[in-house]
């Protein structure tokens, strides 16, 4: 039949059958309209004749239900804004049956045909919403749920706090490497603070530096054992902005990381990524996840990397081996246990540097130091790094109304790590270019067990509907931290001596100490909703012991410390799509190490935010705004000698502005604006009262978009393009005025760079190229070259240009 004559057919075809149709139904129809009206729903997962039930009654439809037929079964959650039939749908996800709409005009429950979705059609207003879970894949760039902040799945735009989420494409559409690279384009957030370093992640987030947590748990760090996780074995990066202690228990008030790892899924997907780049990087990465058995009894997954790279620093190699097995136990339908493990093993160096303050951010007599140039020896020099970690996720649903997780880790770190440092005072270089260098000689090893068990329940009282959380977790950690440091053989700014020897080093050990903490928290939340109105309020009680044995001055302390911390939030949310907000946190944290041979006292904090989120009305793009002020008292920074030092308080006030999402089928845009005044209030040293926190700009702003076409003569072709601004900031060490001849010495230039990309997907342009795409990302593209910081006696250099080649291949 021709397209002309199909054309012609069609209207008539279809007045035919309406009018042919249309006694029979008139009942169906009723049935239909009454269904469509859209309301909001949060249905945890329930018996299945339940939570039908309870929908039905809502709506005012009539259901027939086969008891034996839903007998045993289990819904799926409904969560979003659904019409009747479409919310109905959502609960039978997974369980083999369907709904039918009888001539009558009633709904029956029968089993799916074989190989049939029990999925009917929906009506669905932000679909992205009533797909997504708090710890499974987000749409585009915009993640609609989250848990960051409350440990249960509660809607992005509802949750009373400053989130940001990274999703996997995100991170893919960026070609991200790292979580300095996640994190870049979110408000409030300063990453790559020294620049570059392949030993770790150096984050401010309103001023202090995060706590992070993979899987509800919280990752070990050290003095130079840092967590350091492999972004390709995540599913989502959630950075929550202020403090979380009231359900988390140590974390500093300026905010925390809340990381998910991929998980094994039902439907089979495997996934190849090549890459190489500049500084000779060749990366190999791999993910697949599936059903072992026909029943859906298990699922696995396993993802991992192996990198082979040079670096911008010549001499120092970037090499990754990583695997990351789990999973998945499907016991019954309501208990599910998921094994989780990972292994990392590092081989790198300090791609950081120290460099001296002449021939960096000053001139020397024989010209500058280049940003590639090595300063230390590479025969001498290495870092040696590797983590394991094993663990599970348990969920078991008890009822209707309460549930029961338990999430379990244990994690071993282990460091040996030589490294030289250039500089250290001005005047550390001399008119034919000979610098006075440091040597550093660290162990450091970091174990720790980690336990969070919790009871959810979902009911109403009343007009009331409930959402309460009850918890008690438990970790121990075993840190054993050694620092030696020595004058190093001198070197030459301008032609570096590689080879020296090192065997007359004289060390001291300024940090030798092992410390044992124990910490129990018990914690209680309820998130409230009353129509439109939200009200969060939760509390914690730490009991935190710790014992120190300090073997560089023989001295041994023990202490206890308790701490009860809490937070409250009341929001409203707009049926326009606006969700005003205020509320108040607090935070506790134990601080490593100590002085003098004695313990450093936790460190406390507090703030007041109100806030502004808005998410138009079937859109997938949300628009936040907030405002803080937060204080933060017995803090730990170190001084000029990189020795661990207490000061009293330090405050900080600003404001945030994001817009996060897929504006269109096309296009996809992530854009932050952040302004941060921050203040030392309560210092030992007068000079350093009121100056600023360390790498804590005023000003700051990113913007990045990705357009790719999905018809047409460049359908599959898409470009992203992005621009990070970062104002100008003060870090000089604190103590550090009497050493420091200029405060300039610590000053930084504000600097902006731009990044890119093109990708392409194959499969668009022939069929036998299905699930083959091509890449190519650059960051800092017009190569920039920039200090990042200097703290009065070294400099870094911020990255320079980073082209990486792409090929990925699904199936």
């Amino acid at each position: 039949m021709s397209r002309t004559l199909q054309t012609l057919l069609r209207p008539s075809l279809l007045a035919i059958a309406v009018a042919t149709a249309a006694p029979m139904l008139s009942a169906p129809l009723m049935a239909a309209s009454q269904a469509s009206s859209v309301h909001a729903y949060n249905l945890p997962a329930a018996p299945l004749s339940t939570t039908l039930t309870q929908i039905a009654s809502q709506a005012g439809l009539a259901l027939s239900l086969d008891p034996a037929l839903a007998a045993g079964r289990a819904s799926a959650p409904v969560q979003g804004q659904f019409d009747a039939s479409g919310a109905m749908g959502q609960a039978l996800r997974g369980t083999g049956l369907q709904l039918n709409l009888t001539t009558a005009g009633t709904y029956t429950l029968v089993a799916a045909p074989e190989g049939a979705m029990a999925l009917p059609a929906t009506s669905i207003q932000g679909s992205q919403e009533s797909f997504e879970s708090a710890w499974g894949p987000a749409q585009g760039y915009a993640a609609s749920r989250t848990a960051a902040g409350t440990k249960t799945d509660t809607a992005l735009v509802e949750a009373p706090r400053s989130i940001s989420v990274a999703t996997r494409q995100q991170m893919q559409d960026r070609a991200v490497q790292n979580i300095d690279d996640a994190v870049r384009y979110m408000p409030g957030v300063v990453a790559s603070s020294y620049g570059s370093d392949s030993r770790a992640e150096w984050l401010k987030v309103r001023g202090f530096e995060p706590t992070q947590f993979l899987d509800g748990l919280p990752l070990p760090k050290g003095a130079y054992v840092m967590p350091k996780m492999e972004t390709w074995d995540l599913e989502r990066i959630a950075l929550l902005r202020g403090p979380a202690s009231s359900v988390y228990g140590q974390t500093p008030p300026g905010g925390m990381l809340d990381m998910v790892s991929r998980r094994p899924e039902a439907e089979a997907s495997h996934e190849v990524q090549v890459q190489v780049g500049t500084y000779n990087r060749k990366q190999i990465s791999f993910d697949s996840t599936g059903k072992i058995d026909d029943a859906d009894n298990f699922e696995y997954r396993v993802s991992g990397v192996v990198r082979d790279s040079g670096t911008s620093v010549d001499h120092i190699d970037d090499k990754r081996y990583n695997i990351a097995p789990s999973l998945t136990w499907n016991i019954d339908p309501d208990t599910k246990l998921t094994f989780l493990s990972q292994f990392n093993r590092d081989d790198t160096g300090i791609t950081s540097q120290f460099l001296p303050i002449q021939g960096t951010k000053y001139p020397s007599a024989v010209g500058r130091v280049k940003y590639h140039e090595n300063l230390g020896d590479p025969d001498w020099e290495f870092y040696d790094k590797t983590y394991y970690a094993l663990g599970y996720a348990f969920e078991h649903r008890l009822n209707d109304v309460w549930q029961f997780k338990q999430n379990v880790r244990y994690t071993k770190s282990d460091l040996s790590f030589q490294g030289i440092t250039a500089g250290g005072f001005f005047g550390s270089v001399s008119d034919d270019g000979t610098v006075q260098r440091g040597a550093n000689v660290v162990n450091e090893d970091i174990s720790q067990f980690a336990l969070d068990n919790n009871l959810q329940a979902d009911f109403d009282t009343g007009a009331l509907k409930h959402t309460v959380l009850l918890g008690l977790d438990y970790q121990r950690l075993n840190h054993n931290y050694k620092w030696q440091y020595g004058a190093a053989p001198t070197s030459n700014i301008a032609n570096p001596i590689y080879g020296q020897d090192f065997s007359n080093v004289a060390y001291s050990a300024f940090q030798d100490y092992n410390q044992k903490t124990q910490d129990v928290g018990v914690y209680i939340q309820d998130q409230l909703a009353l129509d439109n109105w939200r009200l969060t309020l939760g509390g914690r009680q730490d009991l935190l012991k710790t014992e120190s044995k300090f073997y560089n001055t023989d001295q041994s302390d023990d202490r206890t410390d308790s701490a009860f911390t809490g937070n409250a939030a009341l929001s409203y949310v707009f049926d326009s799509g606006f969700t005003p907000y205020i509320s108040y946190a607090e935070s506790f944290q134990a601080e490593q190490g100590g002085a003098n041979g004695v313990a450093f006292q936790p460190g406390t904090g507090k703030q007041y935010e109100v806030g502004l989120k808005y998410q138009p009305p079937g859109s997938n793009i949300i628009f936040t705004a907030a405002a803080y002020d937060l204080t933060r008292r017995d803090i730990v920074l170190s001084d000029t000698l990189g020795v661990q030092r207490p000061l009293g308080e330090a405050k900080v006030r600003g404001f945030e502005l994001e817009a996060v999402g897929n504006v269109t089928d096309n296009l996809k845009v992530t854009a932050s604006y952040t302004y941060a005044n921050s203040k030392m209030t309560k210092v030992t040293d007068p000079l350093d009262k009121n100056r600023p926190l360390p790498l804590t700009p005023e000003n700051q702003a990113a913007i990045w978009g990705d357009y790719t076409w999905h018809n047409g003569v460049l359908d599959g072709f898409g470009l992203g393009f992005g621009a990070r601004y970062i104002g100008e900031t003060d870090n000089i060490a604190i103590g550090s005025y009497g050493f420091v001849a200029d405060s300039n010495y610590g000053h930084s230039n504000a600097y902006t760079v731009y990044d890119a990309a093109v990708h392409y997907d194959l499969g668009r342009m022939n069929t036998s190229f299905k699930g083959v795409s091509v890449s190519v990302n650059a960051n800092n593209v017009f190569d920039k070259e920039y200090i990042s910081t200097c703290d009065g006696f070294y400099c870094y250099y911020g990255d320079r240009r980073t082209v990486l080649a792409s090929v990925d291949y699904k199936w």
